[in-house]
């Protein structure tokens, strides 16, 4: 008995994210642990379902996610992200329903780098005439 495997990747800041989609009864596991475990706050765990509750999904696939890089929320974005895209590679009829919600377009921002001269990336140090 051979299941079909969906497979996308997705990205939000430094973090990156590979999911692998397949027909099952909802269980989603990050990291080899639960979801509810791997992220403690509710509004991270909201994130990761956000795909699969517009699509009506929640419980017709189980999800293995391997993320690295970054930071909680930047690894649920990562992770929405991605499953967004592995539910288009399943059906492709979800695609306007996801484009419009916003879930397909990656997140171009990132940490801006510190500049010679300044404390952070703009910062300056305080002007003093004296």
């Amino acid at each position: 008995m051979k299941s079909e495997m969906h497979y996308a990747t997705g990205r939000r800041k430094t973090s990156s994210a590979r999911i692998y989609l397949t027909k099952g009864k909802g269980n989603i596991t990050v990291n080899d642990r639960k979801l509810d475990v791997y992220f403690g706050r509710k509004v991270a765990q909201m994130l990761v379902m956000q795909p699969l509750e517009l699509t009506e999904s929640i419980d017709k696939f189980d999800i293995k996610v391997m993320v690295k890089g970054g930071g909680s929320f930047g690894q649920a974005g990562a992770i929405r992200h991605g499953i967004s895209r592995a539910l288009i590679s399943y059906d492709e009829e979800l695609r306007p329903q996801l484009k419009s919600a916003g879930l397909l377009t990656r997140d171009p921002r990132k940490v801006e780098r510190k500049k010679a001269g300044l404390v952070k990336a703009r910062k300056s140090k305080q002007f003093s005439k004296r």
